[in-house]
């Protein structure tokens, strides 16, 4: 049985329990499909990219027919960092839902003169948000052009803070903010920070190392930007979130843990 996220940000625990370890998150509009239900309130999870985790029931729009009729919408996905569904197409409307960057909404129609653009959400719940909030994701049609999206894509979290388990402006760790990347650049990766079989990403020379590949560290991953710097998410003190570093001992934000100790390069091409 499938069903689609319906709240904004669903949490997806190691446990069917909010007091334990978030293992990832899944936005509203995504699917899911359901392996197992511990008792009224949870249910186990996996999600299109193979990860599982356990999700508040109250969180997802649950069965197979509402899962193939939201699948069978017109859908675009959030750009901005977060935004807001209205009640009506103008600022005074009152908030129906939040959308964060990567969520996705059914569309209805054309836009208004203003800019306001009709969507449904999985629920059923209906309201407006402006045009310009959303775009289609697609891959680009050549190498260049994606490796150039994969980066503006991860520059777009410039400053989130670090989350375990996290996937949004809200907070983000190191591996969902490479996926979320590549996500948004249409490509859909393995969310840790390894290279897994039957994903795209693939080990190579770090000579052939180019902007938008990955750069793995135990336990880390970074997308590397070009000329020596790479961006990330990291827990180390003074840096907390999205930062950009250098591997370039003669660059002020040079971080030599990560420099001697990468492990692999990643890439898709």
């Amino acid at each position: 049985m499938y069903a689609v996220v319906s709240s904004d940000i669903c949490p997806l625990y190691l446990r069917p329990s909010c007091q334990c370890e978030l293992a990832d998150e899944a936005l509203l509009g995504w699917m899911v499909e359901i392996l197992d239900e511990a008792g009224p309130g949870w249910y186990q999870v996996r999600t299109d990219y193979g990860y599982t985790g356990w999700a508040p029931a109250g969180a997802l729009t649950v069965g197979d027919g509402n899962a193939a009729r939201w699948q069978a919408l017109k859908r675009r996905t959030v750009l901005r960092g977060a935004c807001s569904v209205r009640s009506e197409p103008r600022v005074q409307g009152w908030q129906i839902a939040r959308l964060v960057r990567g969520a996705q909404a059914a569309v209805h129609g054309e836009p208004n003169a203003d800019g306001w653009q009709r969507v449904s959400l999985p629920d059923g719940r209906e309201g407006w948000t402006k045009t310009g909030f959303l775009f289609d994701v697609a891959r680009p049609d050549t190498e260049a052009e994606t490796r150039e999206r994969i980066v503006a894509m991860a520059r777009l979290y410039m400053d989130a803070h670090y989350l375990w388990g996290g996937k949004t402006p809200l907070g983000i760790d190191c591996s969902g903010l490479a996926f979320m990347a590549y996500r948004l650049a249409g490509v859909t990766i393995w969310r840790d920070a390894s290279i897994r079989e039957g994903y795209p990403v693939r080990a190579i020379g770090r000579d052939r190392m180019g902007p938008g590949d990955l750069l793995f560290f135990p336990g880390h991953v970074a997308l590397y930007m070009g000329e020596g710097r790479y961006i990330h998410s990291t827990a180390k003190n003074g840096s907390d979130g999205v930062v950009v570093n250098s591997l370039d001992p003669g660059h002020a934000d040079f971080r030599p843990d990560l420099a001697e100790k990468i492990t692999a390069i990643g890439s898709i091409f």
